[in-house]
């Protein structure tokens, strides 16, 4: 059994990437704000929603772009590219 923690991108292949809990929290926030908004999130976007420093939403960025679950172009704003389906994401819940 895989633990909580976990989840997968798709349940029919187990060698896919995988995030933890809340990495798939910034992953659903990141589609959810590109679908209302038209356009990605600035990571301050991400600090006001999650209620964290910036140096938090930094890493947590860098993070999911070293797994492959997210492209950006250094030095261009709003560049966040989610590169996962929409699909396979968690529901976005708000913080506590």
């Amino acid at each position: 059994e895989r633990s909580s923690r976990w989840r997968t991108m798709s349940s029919a292949n187990d060698d896919v990437p995988r995030w933890t809990a809340k990495q798939g929290q910034y992953l659903a926030f990141l589609y959810a704000y590109s679908v209302i908004h038209g356009r990605a999130p600035a990571e301050r976007d991400m600090e006001t929603f999650f209620r964290c420093t910036a140096p938090s939403v930094h890493t947590m960025v860098k993070t999911l772009e070293r797994e492959g679950f997210i492209r950006r172009q250094p030095g261009v704003a709003r560049s966040i590219e989610l590169l996962v389906t929409p699909e396979a994401l968690p529901i976005l819940r708000r913080p506590e």
